[in-house]
């Protein structure tokens, strides 16, 4: 990988399930080359920069009316190196949130790596970005996916998907689709003496 610190940017929106985007972003904001806890106390060797972004910063309501605050909006969103789509009750609007789309749609070509958790999955579908993609959502969305996207060949029984894009099923599943990244990164080594860090079990994929 790069010496720098590689960009995670995590879109949130109104709605967004907690553990969508606050799972991942624990996954990737406590990696580090160096194993244990005294190098979590510095970003000397952090191998990811991880931030929320949304379309415009500021304060977002997430699921359970937990108040969180985007970093950056578009207008300054520094370029992105993993891009990720979480989900929840709020990815339903953004279906119909043109902007977003369109932006996602210029975005992706960008980044190196495009990912989701839960119905993010969704999104990226009606943006046309899994296209000929295997892909997987929240078990409760399954048929939904498949509906909004004839093309993406749907994975009713995986967690975690790897294809062009990466997706995982519901919720708590973003996390080992983040360890899924940080190990093609990173190396297994440092996924798991991260998972280890975290005191996290880590699920077969």
């Amino acid at each position: 990988m790069s010496k720098r610190p590689m960009n995670v940017g995590i879109l949130i929106f109104p709605d967004v399930e907690v553990l969508d985007f606050a799972g991942p972003f624990e996954v990737f904001s406590r990696t580090r080359l160096e194993a244990g806890p005294a190098s979590r106390r510095s970003e000397e060797t952090a191998p990811f920069r991880v931030f929320t972004f949304a379309q415009q910063a500021g304060p977002i309501l997430a699921t359970g009316g937990l108040e969180v605050a985007a970093k950056f909006g578009f207008a300054d969103l520094p370029a992105l190196d993993i891009l990720l789509i979480p989900g929840g009750f709020g990815s339903r609007a953004l279906l119909e949130d043109e902007a977003l789309l369109a932006w996602l749609r210029e975005a992706a070509p960008r980044v190196r790596q495009l990912c989701s958790v839960c119905t993010g999955s969704l999104v990226l579908a009606k943006a046309g970005l899994l296209k000929g993609c295997k892909a997987t959502t929240h078990w409760g969305a399954l048929d939904l996916l498949e509906s909004i996207d004839a093309d993406v060949e749907v994975m009713r029984d995986r967690r975690v998907v790897v294809d062009r894009v990466v997706s995982s099923a519901g919720v708590a599943a973003g996390i080992d689709m983040a360890f899924c990244l940080v190990e093609e990164y990173c190396g297994k080594e440092v996924a798991d003496e991260t998972a280890r860090y975290i005191e996290y079990r880590r699920t077969p994929i």
